[in-house]
C-alpha cells in the first residue's frame, strides 16, 4: 500500500477507477437507470471535481504563494518560478475549463427552459416571485464565466510573460506580474459569492 500510495498518477487513477465504479452502481439502482438525471448527476459529479481543484489552487495561489513570495530568499526563487507555478498554472486553467464546460452541461441536461430562466437571471419569461431563486443562480454561473474568461484572457498570458515562458523585457515581466497578481484576487472576490450562489440554490431550490 505505501508503494502504491507513493506514486502520485497510481493513486489518481486507482482513486478515479473507484469513482467510475461507484457512478455506474448509481446508475444500476437509480430509479431512471442510465437516464438523463444520471447523466445530470455524473456531469454534476465532473463539475464538482474540477472546481475544487479550480478554486483550491486559486486559494493555494492567493493564500499561499503570493503572500509568502516576497519573504522567500531570491535564490530559492527561480524554484517557484520554473518548476511549482507552471504546474499549478497547468492545472489551474484546464481544471477552469472543464469546471465551466459541465456546469453548463448540467444546466442544459435540466432543459432549455431552466437554461434559458438561469442565463436571463429569472427574466426569459418574467421575474416572477417564484422565479427569484434563478435571479441568485444565475448571478453565480455568471461570476464563474467571468472568473473563467479571466483565467483565460488576463491571468495566463500575463503569468507567461511574468514567468520567462515567453520572451518579455524586466519592466514588462513585472508589470504583467502585477496584473496576473490583480486578476487573481479578482477571482479570490468573486469566489465566495459565486460558490454561495451555487450551494444556496442546489440546498433550497434543488
Amino acid at each position: 500500500m505505501g508503494k502504491l500510495l507513493s506514486n502520485f498518477r497510481t493513486t489518481f487513477l486507482l482513486s478515479l477507477v473507484l469513482a467510475g465504479v461507484m457512478i455506474l452502481s448509481f446508475g444500476r439502482i437509480a430509479p431512471g437507470g442510465f437516464d438523463q438525471s444520471f447523466w445530470q448527476a455524473a456531469l454534476r459529479w465532473v463539475h464538482v471535481v474540477a472546481g475544487i481543484l479550480w478554486i483550491g489552487l486559486l486559494y493555494y495561489f492567493n493564500f499561499v504563494q503570493i503572500r509568502v513570495m516576497p519573504s522567500i530568499p531570491a535564490e530559492l526563487k527561480p524554484a517557484i518560478g520554473k518548476h511549482i507555478a507552471p504546474e499549478a498554472l497547468f492545472w489551474f486553467r484546464w481544471s477552469a475549463l472543464v469546471t465551466v464546460l459541465a456546469g453548463l452541461g448540467v444546466m442544459l441536461t435540466r432543459g432549455h427552459a431552466y437554461a434559458a430562466e438561469v442565463m436571463t437571471f429569472g427574466l426569459a419569461q418574467g421575474l416572477t416571485e417564484d422565479q427569484k431563486g434563478f435571479t441568485l443562480m444565475g448571478i453565480g454561473i455568471w461570476l464563474a464565466i467571468i472568473m473563467f474568461l479571466n483565467v483565460w484572457g488576463v491571468i495566463w498570458p500575463n503569468q507567461k510573460r511574468a514567468l520567462g515562458i515567453v520572451p518579455a523585457e524586466d519592466d514588462v515581466k513585472a508589470r504583467s506580474a502585477r496584473i496576473a497578481m490583480l486578476a487573481s484576487r479578482t477571482n479570490l472576490l468573486l469566489s465566495l459569492p459565486m460558490l454561495t450562489s451555487m450551494a444556496m440554490y442546489q440546498t433550497l431550490f434543488g
